[in-house]
């Protein structure tokens, strides 16, 4: 990034990617609405289906079960629901079980009733307990209707990867409906939604360096769909009505095209510059708190707590130094609360804990004032027991 700040917070919103932006600009000077049937309308709807091939092309899926949403917040609102529909017969989906560390749109769960949702609780190590899942699904009422599962693959705040094939197994046995909160795993660990064994995977354009106001809800297949969450017009084949956003939708599909390719050695200069920072953070300060990181997890995130500094002061006294992160999730129009990531995994939340996560136009230079930043914090922090 250039000028004197640094930004190191990629997994709220990657910056706007070049491609991205020239795909944009090009979408701007197409005329015609996507359902009109003259050549402008036709240019416009050619943009697009061109375009959900590439999203497609970015999790192993068929360019048909891509549905466009204004993102994905709305595209989990779509898919959460217990109206669902195989073929022309209407299917009921009775209970959704969502991980005790979903993204506050998975974990408000949809369309569903409050009475209809359930938590999986996840380990100390912050990954989705799967024997405690076995047993929730074991005890399900299917009187009730089929069970839904909606997991993460990778967390939005530690980075941990969860083990979804895993998951999708004991979800397959019961004869339940998988949803994959993909977000902050497109472009950052390899994603094929057969691989997976996921039913549906949640995207967003602005995670991977596309513009704000798109993503998708990708299925495995067009035979078992939910009920539309918005009615009107009929676009994206009446599962979400409204006429499409071209522009974002080009650019989304431009940033889907650039992070889908050799994803394992692109990230691997970002995961070396990402281990070179832990390593002077834990010469700065011995005590340092790296949440996950004896688990999996992908290479741009880092997730952290540093005694005697509280999440909210940390994070002003890192914005003081130049250096742009973020208290875990950028999802509540600024405010900074207890991380129920960490309460999940039984961490005391009220220190809290501070996230950073960087991408590919990282620079070492970067990571090294993001270092000298930290030891600056670390120093001024007031120790327990410490006088005022």
């Amino acid at each position: 990034m250039s000028g004197s700040r640094i930004y190191m917070d990629w997994n709220a919103t990657a910056p706007l990617s070049s491609d991205a932006r020239s795909a944009c600009l090009s979408a701007l000077d197409l005329i015609g609405n996507p359902s009109s049937v003259h050549g402008e309308g036709r240019a416009v709807r050619t943009l697009i289906e061109n375009a959900r091939r590439d999203v497609a092309g970015l999790c192993g899926a068929k360019a048909a079960s891509v549905i466009f949403t204004s993102g994905a917040t709305e595209a989990a609102n779509l898919v959460l629901t217990p109206d669902f529909r195989m073929g022309r017969t209407p299917l009921k989906i009775g209970k959704l079980y969502a991980s005790a560390i979903e993204h506050p749109a998975v974990r408000e769960g949809g369309r569903f009733p409050r009475e209809a949702l359930s938590e999986i609780p996840v380990t100390s190590a912050g990954v989705v307990d799967l024997h405690a899942l076995r047993e929730l699904l074991a005890a399900h009422d299917r009187a009730l209707g089929l069970p839904m599962v909606a997991v993460m693959l990778v967390n939005n705040e530690t980075g941990i990867i969860q083990p979804v094939a895993a998951i999708a197994e004991i979800v397959r046995t019961v004869g339940g409906i998988l949803v994959v909160d993909a977000v902050q795993a497109a472009g950052r660990t390899p994603l094929a939604i057969e691989d997976l064994g996921a039913d549906f995977l949640i995207l967003s354009s602005h995670k991977i360096g596309g513009p704000k106001g798109a993503g998708a809800l990708v299925a495995r297949g067009e035979v078992m769909m939910p009920a539309p969450l918005i009615r009107g017009g009929g676009q994206e084949k009446g599962h979400r009505s409204g006429t499409e956003n071209p522009v974002a939708i080009a650019g989304f599909a431009a940033a889907a095209r650039k992070v889908g390719v050799d994803v394992a050695a692109r990230m691997a200069p970002i995961t070396a510059l990402r281990d070179s920072l832990e390593r002077e953070m834990q010469a700065a300060a011995a005590d340092v708190v790296i949440h996950g990181r004896d688990v999996s997890r992908v290479g741009n995130t880092i997730f952290f707590t540093l005694p005697g500094l509280k999440a909210e002061t940390g994070q002003i006294a890192f914005d003081l130094e130049g250096v742009a992160l973020s208290a875990g999730s950028a999802c509540s129009s600024g405010k900074v609360g207890r991380s129920h990531v960490l309460t999940a995994m039984g961490y005391d939340p009220r220190q809290g804990a501070l996230r950073i996560s960087i991408g590919e136009t990282t620079s070492e230079a970067e990571i090294e004032r993001c270092a000298a930043a930290f030891a600056k914090v670390a120093a001024r922090r007031r120790m327990p027991g410490q006088a005022a």
